[in-house]
């Protein structure tokens, strides 16, 4: 069963409500502190996320994602280490939106940990004006940026419309990303992209052995096994693929989910049928990472076939996703998740502006 919201967004009336006020949409508030470079996000009394756009970062986010009940679903490190947090790959923060190779730069891999004298190798996403900011039943938070090189020369333009909403059990982010090129542009087909999250220790799924992961560049990231027993966490596609399994995969959605104090807490990815390459891969790794890309093609299928985006000057692309979080006594189903990617599929989702 799913039920409307104002704002034409539609929530699930997920399995484990008995109360019909935990239906009720509540009201978005969306607030803007021009000094700290942010914009708050808060659902009913509390707040959901926060973007940030400040020049230190070489990429804009959202950070941290809260559940419901106000856990946090994302991983502290590196703006605010929780104990037991891992500590690889400190380009990985909340909610982010880049890839790995655009004209041979890499925005991806980009952060502090880059030492000055290779910073030339890597992007920047440069967020310049807040375009629009609405709160009611669906809140709405609207951004432009420019994707520069070092020189801050412009390859891409972007324009990004959020939408917000919420029950007293879920949270909704439905984003429209349109990318317009400065100049041509090539997106080489690479496994880091292109929306990613990474998620809280709880919902890693558990390791007994390090891992070695190496970028495009030959750097080698280990990602150390856990010993606390604290992450308990899987993955499942639309496809049925399961844990570790779905990554390199294609499906509409992807669902992360684990316990989290006593409740079942889980975060679905939602891809859009007017994207390109749909449905997208998921680079979805046991330790964390949870990213749709549709342009990694060449890795995911051991080079069977590969997908060079290609804009010339002037040209767009837009990328549409959709991320639910849930917390209770239990899950979104498969039926539940499938229902959501078909509302979302009819949702006009244009060119952001």
């Amino acid at each position: 069963m799913k039920f409307a919201l104002p704002g034409g967004v539609l929530l699930l009336a997920l399995a484990g409500f008995s109360d019909a006020q935990a239906q009720k949409a509540e009201p978005v508030r969306v607030t803007k502190d021009a000094k700290a470079r942010k914009v708050d996000v808060f659902v009913g009394k509390e707040l959901f996320t926060s973007f940030l756009y400040p020049d230190s970062l070489e990429k804009p986010v959202l950070y941290p994602l809260r559940a419901a009940n106000g856990t946090v679903v994302t991983r502290g490190f590196p703006l605010n280490p929780q104990p037991g947090d891992p500590t690889d790959h400190p380009h990985h923060i909340g909610l982010w939106f880049n890839f790995e190779n655009v004209n041979g730069l890499d925005f991806w891999n980009n952060s502090y940990a880059i030492p000055k004298e290779k910073k030339a190798a890597y992007g920047w996403i440069k967020t310049d004006k807040i375009l629009t900011i609405s709160s009611g039943s669906t809140g709405v938070l609207a951004y432009h940026a420019n994707w520069t090189n070092q020189q801050n020369e412009v390859l891409l333009e972007e324009t990004t419309r959020f939408e917000f909403s919420g029950t007293a059990r879920a949270r909704i982010i439905d984003r429209v990303t349109t990318l317009t090129a400065a100049r041509e542009v090539t997106f080489t087909d690479a496994k880091d992209g292109l929306l990613g999250l990474r998620l809280a220790h709880e919902l890693q799924i558990p390791a007994d052995q390090d891992q070695k992961f190496t970028d495009s560049k030959g750097i080698v990231t280990v990602v150390k096994a856990g010993t606390d027993h604290v992450a308990n966490g899987t993955y499942l596609t639309s496809a049925g693929k399961r844990g570790n399994d779905a990554w390199s995969t294609r499906g509409v959605w992807c669902k992360a989910y684990g316990k989290m104090d006593a409740d079942s807490v889980s975060i679905t990815i939602i891809d859009h049928p007017k994207n390109p390459n749909y449905p997208t891969f998921w680079h979805a790794r046991g330790y964390g990472l949870f990213a749709a890309n549709p342009l990694g093609e060449n890795i995911f299928t051991n080079g069977k076939s590969a997908k060079n985006l290609q804009l010339k000057k002037g040209e767009s692309v837009t990328f549409r996703y959709r991320v639910l979080i849930d917390e209770g006594r239990q899950t979104p189903t498969p039926k539940q998740l499938n229902d959501a990617a078909a509302d979302f599929a009819k949702k006009s989702v244009g060119p952001s502006k």
